[in-house]
């Protein structure tokens, strides 16, 4: 019996532990979604390392980016990969480090696993097509901002882009369509 009691208190202190951290973490999303940056590092941190979420991880990433330790960031993107190989936020995060940092090709990469996992987001298409531009690889931009203008066709940027990558490809008829697409989505802002 003492034993059956022991084990009891042991599974309660272990399932309090974890709800309190799942707890933490739904805290920090809360002050993070309110722009509350040094609330959300403090609530995060009280997490044991080795109990922390990918989630946990890219909000750490998140803050860090926000105040300009992008290196750090990036450290906890890949943290939040090691945490979670399908946490496709972590990839588009590490992307766009990379893709501003000039390391298109990375960038490139971390944008094609980001869309291996979430392949209905706009934005990693559309971001992969700007990368795409960078390295003059216009036939990949066209299918990757085609993809984006599937996804979401009412970003004016969207079609933009496509109608500079056609006009690059000698096609200006389809240039002209997509920069008539773009007039008529600014025209509504």
């Amino acid at each position: 019996m003492k034993r059956f009691i022991v084990l009891s208190l042991l599974m309660f202190i272990t399932l309090s532990a974890k709800a309190g951290e799942l707890d933490l973490s739904k805290q920090a999303t809360a002050f993070y979604s309110d722009n509350n940056r040094t609330k959300t590092m403090d609530l995060i941190l009280q997490i044991n390392e080795s109990k922390r979420t990918a989630q946990d991880w890219i909000l750490l990433g998140n803050v860090l980016a926000d105040s300009g330790q992008m290196d750090n960031a990036a450290f906890m993107y890949q943290k939040a990969i090691s945490a979670d190989k399908k946490a496709y936020k972590a990839y588009y995060n590490l992307a766009n480090y990379y893709a501003e940092n000039g390391k298109f090709y990375i960038a490139e990469e971390y944008y094609k696993k980001a869309a291996s996992i979430k392949n209905d987001n706009p934005y990693i298409y559309y971001n992969l097509a700007l990368v795409n531009i960078k390295q003059n690889n216009l036939k990949s931009a066209r299918s990757n901002l085609n993809k984006a203008i599937t996804l979401k066709s009412d970003i004016p940027q969207f079609h933009y882009n496509l109608a500079y990558v056609y006009k690059q490809l000698n096609k200006p008829k389809l240039a002209e369509t997509y920069l008539n697409n773009y007039n008529k989505l600014t025209s509504n802002y």
